[in-house]
């Protein structure tokens, strides 16, 4: 078993004394790095006074929904799964650059609901320190909302939930983050159900094929562009094997299907963003 050190396991006992001061809390799960390690430590520590809740939308990929609930079930904590309803809010379908406002409000909103229900005190979300240095609207909804994060507040940084998950012997130690599908079209390209489910539908493919880290971009009804990790695009050199995503990316509805040489890096739809126009949209 890894060992933790003292740093990170000081940490681990605040997150454990910050989560009993809670007594009760409704956690906006996804299933990611993060948040499962939050319902870990939260059932860990305060048992059947926590409760996961997974927002269940098309902009969930649907294998992501599929192993959340698998996650919440291996660890033992009671789980809930609500229907939210972005694709719905017409601020939300004309994908604004504080896009993820919306989201995080309609979820947020299912869980304060939840939270009232069952007399739980306080709803948390999974953020944690390395997410205050990145472009995050969604974080004004969180504070609307009155959402606290637990992990942030023991200080942790992505690298702390990682090692320990790992400690924990959490299968979700190295997985790769990942964002719900809205983040894959570029802002102020409208957002609908059915372009959702085909980015869906492309990136299983690409999980399908073995990548370990990917992304399928929606340019427009026609073109895809693909991100894959830089050590894994000399795969498309085989020519049977791109014949095969190519074929299986046609058969979605896409024409042209374009390779990123720059490689995958998560948030790469903001990078036409000025530092100005993220201030803006973050305070």
């Amino acid at each position: 078993m890894t060992e933790l050190t003292r740093e990170l396991n000081g940490k681990y006992r605040m997150l454990q004394s910050i989560l009993r001061e809670m007594d009760s809390l409704a956690i906006g799960y996804s299933g990611g790095v993060d948040s499962t390690l939050l319902l870990k430590v939260a059932h860990d520590t305060i048992g059947d006074r926590v409760i996961a809740v997974i927002g269940q939308s098309e902009t969930y990929p649907t294998r992501e929904f599929e192993e959340a609930r698998s996650l919440a079930q291996e660890i033992g904590a009671r789980f809930e799964v609500v229907k939210t309803e972005e694709t719905d809010v017409l601020k939300f379908k004309e994908n604004p650059p504080n896009r993820c406002y919306f989201c995080k409000t309609e979820l947020f909103g299912k869980v304060k609901e939840i939270a009232g229900r069952d007399n739980i005190q306080w709803i948390a979300d999974g953020s944690n320190v390395d997410d205050r240095g990145d472009f995050r609207p969604g974080m004004a909804a969180n504070r609307e909302k009155n959402v606290r994060s637990p992990l942030l507040e023991a200080h942790m940084t992505k690298n702390d939930i990682r090692e320990l998950s790992r400690y924990l012997n959490l299968r979700t130690w190295n997985k790769q983050s990942f964002a719900c599908l809205s983040s894959r079209f570029p802002y102020g390209q409208s957002i609908d159900k059915q372009k959702l489910s085909k980015i869906d539908r492309a990136e299983n493919v690409l999980r399908d094929s073995g990548f370990n880290y990917f992304r399928a971009r929606h340019h427009d009804d026609r073109t895809v562009r693909i991100e894959v990790g830089p050590t894994e695009i000399k795969r498309f050199a085989d020519d049977s094997f791109r014949e095969n995503i190519v074929s299986a990316l046609k058969e979605i509805g896409f024409t042209y299907i374009t390779l990123d040489l720059f490689g995958f890096r998560s948030g790469s739809m903001n990078e036409v963003l000025t530092d100005a126009e993220k201030k803006q949209y973050t305070t």
